[in-house]
């Protein structure tokens, strides 16, 4: 059953698969885009990195300092420093303000191997007793310095709070009795940014300067590569539509054949079987006159066939007979096979326009899948003008439908016929959609230029 309607349809969205490949400008700005990301990731990477060698580096400058402030401080150390003397403390406040402290060097400590402060240029800590931690009971039993970070929750780190973060570093000295003491200095931790930071400044030009030469050699490069696969692009799409061409040109050459050819002769047996059926009736022989009927009628059931067949290889010229007839014609085999049918075609639709070739073969592929595969019981097509410029075709079933692996399996086997017709609509500015789920049938939806 076929009912024809007009009514007016809402523009379908543009499909995504339908884009334009991104142009030379654009695949060149993205490259560009992506280089200063990466150069900014190098950039702030190396920061780190250089800051962090910086510290490293600051960390084993300290501790050698430590090391030779200490041998300085041995040489002026007395016995008497271990008693709190006077005058053994004066020795040697003289000797850490004039020769340790300034600069980076905020606080010198001197520790007994008990955890007493037995020197310190703050003199509130001194003869204070804190626990030392395992570090510098090494340091004092072994020898050698170490610097870290200073944890200025500490208690014997109160005074030091106000100054921000410190780097300490220690190492053991003796007194002239051979007693060993743990000898600390505490250093501005600003002073070690201070030196990533100069390391930066003198590295950050020629990184900076030698991303800049690679991007410029890049850039043409780039362009060249851009450019290139631009024109790959123009040429595959030229080549598909050379291949459309060439099938509809092979097709009209079998249909004519077909037509001139076969449906002729076919035609004309079964038109000179007619007056022997009749002459066989006159005799009397009703069994040669039926046999001769039937095979007439097989004969004309076979023209009908191939005219059929014509329509599906090659259809009949749409600017005589117009998009509607055609599209009725590719219906035809559907309603033989018992599939309801319904069409709904406006009349500017139907006026005829530059895109109708390209709406004829996306209803053909689409028909031709529902009745080889959709196993559907109605299929409903909508030919319609949503602006005077476009021109909007709908195809659709209730059969079983597909997922998108089913697609992509049916493409491996070869069928491909809607994938083709995909870039074709592409290349004619239109937009071309396939709308599956299993169970609930298929929608094809065209958007085509039209004038």
């Amino acid at each position: 059953m076929r009912a024809v309607r007009f009514r007016r349809h809402r523009r379908v969205p543009r499909d995504v698969a339908g884009a334009e490949p991104p142009t030379t400008r654009s695949a060149v700005g993205r490259f560009l885009l992506g280089t200063v990301l990466a150069g900014l990731v190098v950039g702030i990477g190396g920061f780190f990195a250089l800051r962090s060698v910086a510290i490293n580096e600051s960390e084993n400058n300290t501790k050698e300092r430590v090391e030779v402030l200490g041998k300085l401080v041995e040489g002026e150390l007395s016995n008497g420093i271990l008693r709190r003397d006077p005058r053994a403390e004066q020795r040697l406040d003289d000797v850490i303000v004039a020769r340790v402290l300034g600069g980076a060097i905020t606080r010198v400590k001197l520790w007994s191997p008990n955890g007493t402060v037995l020197y310190s240029d703050e003199p509130a800590i001194i003869g204070k007793r804190y626990s030392l931690g395992p570090e510098e009971r090494e340091i004092l039993d072994e020898g050698g310095s170490e610097a870290e970070l200073s944890d200025l929750s500490k208690p014997e780190n109160r005074y030091e709070r106000p100054q921000g973060k410190l780097l300490e570093a220690h190492t053991r000295i003796r007194t002239p009795n051979g007693t060993p003491v743990l000898f600390e200095i505490y250093e501005r931790f600003s002073s070690v940014t201070a030196s990533g930071e100069r390391l930066l400044r003198a590295l950050a030009p020629p990184l900076l300067a030698g991303l800049v030469v690679l991007l410029l050699f890049q850039v043409p490069l780039a362009w060249q590569m851009a450019r290139r696969l631009q024109r790959g692009h123009s040429e595959r799409e030229a080549l598909l539509a050379n291949a459309v061409e060439a099938s509809a040109q092979e097709r009209r050459r079998i249909a004519s054949d077909l037509h001139d050819g076969v449906v002729q002769d076919v035609a004309g047996v079964a038109f000179g079987l007619a007056p022997l059926a009749e002459d066989a009736a006159r005799r009397g022989d009703e069994a040669e006159a039926q046999a001769l009927r039937d095979s007439m009628s097989q004969l004309r059931q076979g023209v009908r066939d191939l005219r059929t067949l014509l329509v599906e290889i090659h259809p009949p010229s749409l600017e005589t007979t117009g998009i509607g007839a055609a599209l009725s014609d590719l219906l035809s085999p559907l309603e033989a096979d018992g599939i309801e049918t319904e069409v709904h075609l406006d009349d500017s639709a139907s006026a005829g326009s530059s895109g109708d070739a390209l709406v004829y073969r996306v209803a053909r592929e689409a028909l031709r899948n529902v009745q080889a595969h959709a196993g559907a019981r109605s299929v409903r097509v909508e030919l319609t003008k949503p602006t005077p410029q476009t021109t909007r075709l709908v195809v659709a079933d209730d059969g079983k439908g597909f997922s998108s692996g089913d697609r992509e399996r049916r493409g491996e086997e070869g069928h491909v016929g809607l994938t083709l017709l995909e870039s074709l609509v592409r290349q004619s500015h239109g937009h071309l959609s396939v709308t599956s789920e299993p169970g609930r049938g298929t929608t094809v939806e065209l958007e085509v230029p039209s004038r």
